[in-house]
């Protein structure tokens, strides 16, 4: 296995556990905050799109494939808005945009020259990434981050009385 082939096989699997997590979320469920400001999963799978743009595309391809009219709903670093706070994208348009970004994803990995791998990957304004320093870290951190975010899928479906996946 190559290491695009391994870093696609991990976007896959990383992917499907996101999508087993968010399968069964309908409503109101999509924009549930445990507290105003946090992160409700239809912001969290809006994010994971985005971040594939972020650090695969914009990192570590130098181009862009996902339009900013998408994007600018899914900032970091501010606070979450509420369903009434924020026109939101529904989340069918949001299911539809992280299927497409999937699969750009995952052409695209499975399409990398190898030796560009090892190539610096910069963060925001071309400065050092506190998770990252080379393309294959960036696509690393990219399957990380959505790790993590699936896991405050996860917390966000028990808080809601879903049942606990494996």
């Amino acid at each position: 296995m190559t290491i695009p082939e391994l870093l696609c096989d991990q976007t896959r699997r990383t992917r499907e556990w996101t999508e087993m997590l968010i399968a069964d979320l309908s409503g109101d469920d999509w924009t549930f905050q445990p507290q105003p400001g946090m992160a409700h999963a239809l912001w969290l799978c809006g994010h994971l799109a985005s971040a594939q743009e972020t650090l695969l595309f914009n990192r570590c391809l130098d181009t862009s494939v996902l339009e900013s009219e998408f994007t600018i709903h899914f900032p970091i670093g501010a606070p979450i808005k509420s369903a009434t706070d924020h026109d939101w994208p529904s989340a069918d348009a949001v299911l539809a945009k992280m299927e497409e970004m999937q699969t750009r994803s995952e052409e695209a990995i499975l399409g990398i020259d190898e030796s560009i791998l090892d190539d610096p990957a910069f963060g925001k304004n071309g400065g050092k990434h506190p998770h990252y320093d080379t393309k294959a870290g960036a696509i690393s951190h990219m399957i990380r981050h959505e790790a993590f975010h699936a896991g405050q899928i996860a917390s966000l479906r028990r808080l809601l009385g879903k049942g606990f996946l494996r």
